[in-house]
């Protein structure tokens, strides 16, 4: 398969496009003021050929912040897109829709993967997707987008998730998630006076979850928000511990980008050697796979601030460039099979 990724960073969807032909998938990463007439024109430009889009920064080798990307997969791929809408309320009523398009593509855990981009609701999004992709063990990875808007087929949706089902006939594919951070010492809550709506934790073991955070990290009230960096939360999932950012302060209680419940198992976490954890990733990749064809990733945007505030963020993109034709989306959440996750990279690889 061949992954081709084409930018404009004045969002010139044409001169995005320009070296890109008979495509058999199209992801659109475009910004907020032109996303409706990027979708539109995509779809003028290429008819019936299966898309994904959401509202976001972009790479390759470098970042398109303000502009559009496309990522057109092709030679030997076969994909089937589609979107379930309602997510905030009941995402499940439509899972007919992914059924029928995972009988049809006939995929596999070895040769298939579900990549995802999503208006909001992850949690509770991602386990009616993996109800189905389960069935077939296929992963899923993919994030959310900006604004609550995604498109899929030249259409333009609120409150919905739009999917690819990409089945790769020439080869593998396996996704990977890539944590930066581990435990603090012995840092270890239960969760309390949460509200499962708004993402907020009330109380951590009993005490305020603001006073909490800073009596641990000795740090003002203000800089809550930007210390959320070097020291998220994790939930404990199994042997997996999911990000959990700030958000954040609400009174005496912290809000966050992912949901907490009542009686969740919380750590405190830290910011580790990133530069050798990316390292061991790409080591990792080489050893799976002799041959890539391809790597599609969504980085979190707190990854991209803090990788751009410590002169890294080129670096990384260079040093996942030598796996191959790299290429992802930045995203306001990230996506790894069932798991909601911030702060983390996830991505899958095509052989």
């Amino acid at each position: 398969m061949r992954q081709i990724f084409g930018k404009s960073h004045n969002g010139n969807l044409k001169e995005a496009v320009r070296g890109i032909s008979n495509p058999q998938l199209l992801m659109l990463m475009s910004n907020s003021d032109q996303f409706e007439a990027h979708v539109k024109e995509l779809e003028e430009i290429f008819p019936g050929v299966p898309s994904i889009g959401c509202i976001g920064m972009s790479y390759d080798t470098k970042i398109v912040e303000k502009g559009v990307g496309v990522v057109a997969f092709s030679d030997g791929v076969s994909a089937v897109t589609n979107v379930l809408e309602k997510v905030s309320v009941m995402p499940v009523r439509y899972i007919e829709r992914l059924e029928k398009d995972v009988n049809s593509i006939r995929g596999s855990h070895n040769d298939t993967v579900c990549i995802d981009f999503c208006s909001g609701n992850d949690a509770c999004v991602l386990t009616t997707i993996y109800s189905v992709l389960k069935r077939r063990d296929i992963s899923l990875v993919g994030g959310t987008g900006d604004a609550g808007k995604v498109s899929a087929n030249g259409q333009i949706y609120e409150d919905a998730v739009a999917y690819a089902l990409v089945k790769n006939q020439g080869g593998r594919v396996k996704a990977y998630k890539e944590n930066i951070y581990h435990q603090m010492k012995n840092h270890r809550f239960i969760a309390s006076q949460t509200d499962k709506a708004n993402y907020v934790i009330g109380a951590l073991n009993g005490k305020p979850a603001r006073q909490v955070y800073q009596d641990i990290l000795h740090v003002t009230e203000q800089e809550i928000t930007t210390r959320t960096f070097q020291n998220p939360f994790g939930k404990l999932n199994g042997d997996d511990t999911c990000i959990v950012s700030i958000k954040e302060v609400k009174g005496d209680a912290l809000t966050c980008f992912r949901q907490v419940n009542d009686s969740d198992v919380l750590v405190l976490l830290e910011l580790g050697d990133y530069r050798a954890i990316v390292n061991d990733t790409i080591r990792t990749i080489k050893q799976d796979f002799s041959r890539v064809s391809a790597v599609f990733s969504v980085n979190c945007l707190f990854r991209y601030l803090l990788f751009t505030q410590n002169n890294y963020m080129q670096e990384y993109l260079n040093e996942m460039g030598r796996l191959g034709n790299h290429a992802g989306l930045v995203g306001y959440g990230e996506h790894y099979n069932n798991r909601f996750v911030n702060q983390s990279m996830t991505c899958v690889v095509f052989e």
